[in-house]
């Protein structure tokens, strides 16, 4: 993870493992077939591996419940999710839901969905995301709007 500051990038954190956000933000960009190269490293083989990439930017905003991280309430009824899943270059992951007695959507912990977009520029990303986002609607829906911005030169609003 990085942060922009005002001396530069610092890390905060070395990913080594596919953690949701940072991974499904990635993998939404690959056109080749994951598959073989997972088994290729697996049996410790890489040679030969050759992963395909699109050009296009990527985004990933989280839906969480209010007070995630923190205590959070559960159960809430979802809606929206498949019009925010149709919409082009939109892959919704859901990381916190079940489905309730009735069958129905809900949230079932602090991170509910990951809205990833991609798009020819980070500003396309990120506002087809932000699209998505605001398709899906569960009481108590938190959200940051301030990802990407700093990468985007996006203001308020973006």
């Amino acid at each position: 993870g990085l942060m922009w500051t005002a001396d530069g990038w610092r890390v905060l954190e070395y990913n080594c493992r596919f953690g949701d956000p940072e991974t499904q933000a990635i993998v939404t960009r690959l056109e080749s077939d994951l598959f073989p190269a997972l088994l290729a490293a697996a049996q410790g083989d890489l040679a030969g591996q050759v992963l395909s990439w699109t050009a296009d930017a990527s985004a990933c905003i989280c839906l969480t419940s209010k007070g995630y991280p923190g205590e959070y309430e559960t159960g809430s009824i979802i809606r929206g999710v498949r019009l925010a899943a149709e919409m082009p270059g939109v892959t919704v992951f859901h990381a916190g839901t079940a489905r309730n007695e009735q069958g129905v959507l809900a949230s079932a912990g602090g991170r509910v969905l990951n809205v990833v977009a991609t798009g020819p520029t980070h500003a396309e990303a990120l506002r087809r995301a932000y699209e998505a986002c605001d398709l899906i609607d569960y009481t108590g829906k938190t959200l940051r709007r301030d990802i990407g911005r700093n990468l985007t030169g996006a203001g308020e609003g973006a």
